[in-house]
């Protein structure tokens, strides 16, 4: 959709750490914050997903040596309180809007129920023609 619409629609990220579900989610997602400090968030968060049964702190900064991190660098972002809140703050935003579970994709705040190609069109498209009217 974003080579579809270059100049139409951007993709914007938020973290739903599912604690009750997986308890390591919130170190991870805060430790993906913590990589995207040196630039590697999406790569960062790949590697997550590749090894989302392996997590632990220890593995938080395996993933981040072998992406070539500056690992003293990672490991002070982890404790920064600011990261911490920016992640917290994502999770209440998804509660309130009805998230509940991952991925959810919402488009100007409506959730997509249909995670085809015609689905994402269809809603940017009649989102697109209410903003051209």
């Amino acid at each position: 959709m974003l080579e579809q619409y270059p100049n139409d629609v951007k993709l914007v990220f938020k973290n739903f750490p599912l604690t009750r579900i997986h308890k390591s989610a919130m170190g991870a997602a805060i430790a993906a914050m913590a990589a995207k400090q040196q630039g590697k968030f999406w790569e960062y968060h790949a590697e997550l997903f590749n090894n989302y049964n392996k997590l632990s702190e220890a593995k938080f900064e395996e993933i981040a040596q072998s992406l070539g991190l500056n690992l003293e660098q990672f490991k002070e972002d982890l404790k920064n309180p600011a990261l911490a809140a920016m992640v917290q703050r994502d999770l209440q935003d998804g509660v309130e809007a009805g998230v509940r579970g991952t991925p959810s994709i919402f488009i100007n705040g409506r959730m997509l129920q249909q995670r085809s190609l015609a689905g994402f069109k269809q809603i940017i498209d009649a989102e697109l023609a209410k903003i051209k009217k």
